[in-house]
């Protein structure tokens, strides 16, 4: 019997193989006026077009070099799916990139996001996207496009990806790490706002050890769902590390805290003969993470490892300035402090005294 038996009479749609094109015109309708509300001096298009535009002029460069950074929100997606919350981790996304390229001394300028799922929800799209464009407004920068990827067969239905894309720039010869960078300079931590969007497969292994579910209170913070309390969204450092930058504080460089912790990227910015001394005990830690270490029985260097551990940003910067950028953060609403300072290096890129209060 030939196959064309099993077609309906009047052939197949691109509908009935899964992919609904209405759906996804009706998102982008539905994402306009969150788009809009990103916009800033260079970006003042519409999405819809083929590629987003920026005036890099308009923005008041003269001289620019453009910095771009590319990532993701990792397993905490799965968090967001099973516990049916949509609409924070598109914070994640927009903070994961533009937080690396701040740390360079740049501007944020201006982001685009790839959403892909197995079949297009509307309601769940509209919620992720303005979950960005919170994101971009944070940030400063604008939502100039971005790809929606309906893939049946490649996505369970209800599951999602994303990947987020930014750029930035900094006028020829600011950007950070400084040359000047030397032993004795401070270390000024400002505090996350949990653990962000690294170490979630650890994480999710310690909630299914703990035998709770994503709608039970959070152990740590029991006016939460664990659900809610766990994607608290990564903090985005923007405006009040620009606003440092531009006050002219001695600020020398600046360390994301990501996956890898404090071993992996405070050497990322120093140079070989330089090390940071951490004092753990200065550190002020979130519950969360006290929970996460107790729950799971994770030795003190695996967290430092995996986690942020309650310092989302680190920054080295000249000892005379480090009380007056402390204070700048904190006009900011940022909760800064010394935690250490750089010492000229006879082993690890990063050593430890203290211990983490946990």
């Amino acid at each position: 019997m030939s196959d064309d038996a099993n077609l309906p009479s009047n052939g197949l749609s691109y509908k009935q193989a899964g992919v609904d094109i209405d759906a996804g015109n009706a998102l982008v309708e539905a994402i306009k006026p969150a788009v809009r509300s990103t916009r800033r001096p260079g970006a003042d298009g519409e999405i819809g077009g083929f590629g987003g535009v920026f005036d890099l002029k308009a923005a008041g460069f003269s001289d620019p070099v453009l910095v771009a950074a590319n990532d993701g929100v990792g397993t905490k997606l799965r968090i967001a799916i099973d516990a049916g919350i949509h609409d924070t981790v598109g914070i994640d996304l927009v903070a994961m990139c533009v937080n690396d390229i701040v740390v360079q001394g740049a501007e944020p300028l201006f982001f685009l996001d790839y959403f892909a799922t197995g079949a297009l929800d509307v309601e769940q799209g509209t919620a992720i996207v303005n979950g960005i464009a919170e994101g971009c407004r944070q940030a400063g920068c604008a939502l100039i496009g971005g790809e929606t990827a309906e893939m049946p067969g490649m996505y369970m239905n209800g599951d999602y990806d994303l990947a987020g894309f930014a750029v930035g720039a900094a006028e020829r010869g600011t950007l950070l790490p400084r040359a000047d960078i030397a032993a004795g300079d401070k270390l000024v931590a400002i505090a996350s706002s949990g653990v962000h969007s690294n170490g979630f497969s650890l994480v999710r292994k310690i909630v299914s050890v703990s035998g709770l579910s994503w709608s039970d209170p959070a152990p740590f913070a029991p006016e939460s769902s664990l659900g809610e309390a766990l994607l608290t969204p990564t903090r985005i450092y923007v405006k009040p590390i620009l606003d440092a930058l531009r006050s002219g504080l001695g600020i020398k460089a600046l360390a994301h805290i990501t996956g890898g912790g404090f071993q992996e990227n405070i050497p990322r910015v120093l140079p070989q003969t330089l090390a940071a001394r951490v004092d753990l005990g200065a550190i002020a830690t979130p519950k969360v993470f006290g929970w996460l270490a107790q729950q799971g029985k994770i030795a003190e260097r695996e967290m430092l490892r995996t986690f942020n551990c309650g310092v989302g940003m680190l920054a080295a910067v000249s000892a005379a300035d480090a009380e007056a950028l402390v204070e700048k953060l904190a006009e900011h609403g940022e909760t800064a402090s010394i935690i250490g300072e750089l010492v000229e290096r006879t082993g690890n890129p990063v050593e430890f005294s203290g211990s983490l209060p946990l």
